[in-house]
């Protein structure tokens, strides 16, 4: 056996730790408020994993969490369905706010 073969990730070990009731309760308010919901988990390094969740009505946000694990199952527990990938049918459906536009015009502008 290989060193350290002891210590590899199981799916006990991963689901040994809850997702936490006020990001579950986040994600669902979110898909409440936009007539439903997908989401994209996004890998983000040490500090965790970025969900961002694309309601029905084009409107997005995102919530964090600590780890892609973690992610899953709190969107799992809030009846959001995951995305595996950005899909070209998710993208278009997104629909940024003007406010949103004007900050990357600021942003591209101050360069």
């Amino acid at each position: 056996m290989a060193d350290g073969s002891d210590t590899t990730l199981t799916s006990e070990q991963a689901a040994a730790q809850p997702a936490p009731s006020g990001l579950v309760a986040g994600i669902r308010t979110f898909a409440a408020g936009h007539g439903g919901a997908k989401a994209v988990i996004e890998y983000v390094g040490k500090r965790g994993a970025r969900i961002v969740l694309v309601g029905e009505d084009g409107v997005w946000g995102d919530q964090f969490a600590d780890g892609t694990d973690v992610a899953r199952l709190a969107c799992e527990k809030a009846g959001v369905a995951i995305e595996n990938e950005w899909e070209r049918e998710l993208m278009d459906q997104m629909r940024p706010s003007n406010d949103l536009w004007r900050s990357m015009a600021r942003r591209t502008m101050a360069r």
